[in-house]
């Protein structure tokens, strides 16, 4: 009908069959049975074909309102439909996430029909926006094993360490004044109780002091604070090269960062998870292959000894 209704509005307004057929982008075969058809289903001609100019009959005057009426309508609903199409996915993201890592992810859901609108936002924020419905979706914060996304954790400091790998017990207070005075920093997105709890525990039981585990306002007070000073950052290796800081394997407890997608539609999390998943693993400064360690500078010394 409404194929029909186009042409005859088309043939209609430029007098003649084949220019109206041209305007529409159909063959003038096309537009002519599509019109006939159309008389056909009304019982009544819409043109007077009994001369070589082609004139609407008083019955195609009447109808020719309506006609327009419907093709504007379709017109009307195809542009809805493509606006539906690039209706925005408001997605809650950690706020640590670098600024370029989320501009490629938004470049990239362009190039897959994803309109993002990316809202950066500490956890417990993060999780507020999914419940009350203010974004369409949230990467979310949980345990690394129920996650999408894994960010192997490590401890991050000015110096470069001896060792491959950090243990809590070299901290403790009385084995060197430098020693005593380190702290572990933890950012804003790793306060998360799978995180912060067991290496809170893991360090009262080696006798650190309780002051040396430390939560801080934000990532950048805590990177500002292990680039001036013996402490270190609780962070991922990514995090540890944009800094500029010496990143190493922490012993135990080995850590994790866990995300996964919290979203009200279906459709938005297959979107997020399948289509998007690289882009949002390179935003988390999670591996690209799971099983493989993000990158970081680690020194080539044998595992044993402890951080300057």
């Amino acid at each position: 009908m409404v194929a029909a209704c186009r042409a005859f509005v088309a043939v209609s307004g430029h007098g003649s069959f084949t220019s109206g057929a041209a305007a529409a982008g159909i063959p003038q075969s096309v537009a002519s049975r599509r019109i006939a058809v159309l008389e056909k289903h009304f019982g009544a001609p819409l043109f007077d074909r009994s001369s070589r100019a082609v004139r609407l009959t008083p019955f195609g005057q009447d109808m020719l309102r309506t006609a327009r009426r419907l093709v504007d309508l379709a017109d009307a609903m195809t542009e809805d439909a493509e606006r539906a199409q690039l209706r925005p996915l408001r997605l809650a993201v950690p706020d640590s996430c670098p600024p370029n890592r989320l501009a490629a992810l938004v470049a990239a859901g362009r190039r897959q029909r994803i309109q993002l609108e990316v809202r950066p936002a500490d956890p417990p924020v993060r999780e507020q926006l999914c419940r009350t419905l203010e974004v369409s979706a949230g990467i979310v914060a949980v345990p690394a094993e129920a996650a999408v996304w894994r960010i192997p954790l490590g401890l991050a400091s000015r110096t470069a360490f001896p060792a491959r790998m950090v243990f809590l017990e070299t901290l403790r207070a009385g084995r060197t004044d430098t020693a005593a005075r380190r702290r572990i920093l933890i950012q804003p997105e790793d306060d998360v109780a799978h995180l912060r709890d067991p290496l809170t525990r893991t360090g009262q039981s080696v006798g650190l002091a309780p002051t040396q585990v430390a939560v801080t306002p934000s990532l950048v007070d805590a990177a500002a604070q292990a680039l001036s000073s013996p402490d270190l950052l609780l962070c991922s290796p990514q995090q540890a090269e944009d800094f500029g800081l010496h990143w190493c394997t922490l012993a135990d407890p080995r850590l994790q960062r866990g995300y996964d997608v919290a979203a009200g539609a279906h459709k938005d999390l297959d979107k997020l998870r399948s289509t998007l998943h690289l882009e949002i693993a390179r935003c988390l400064g999670a591996p690209a292959d799971p099983r493989e360690p993000a990158g970081g500078r680690l020194p080539d010394q044998p595992p044993t000894g402890e951080p300057r």
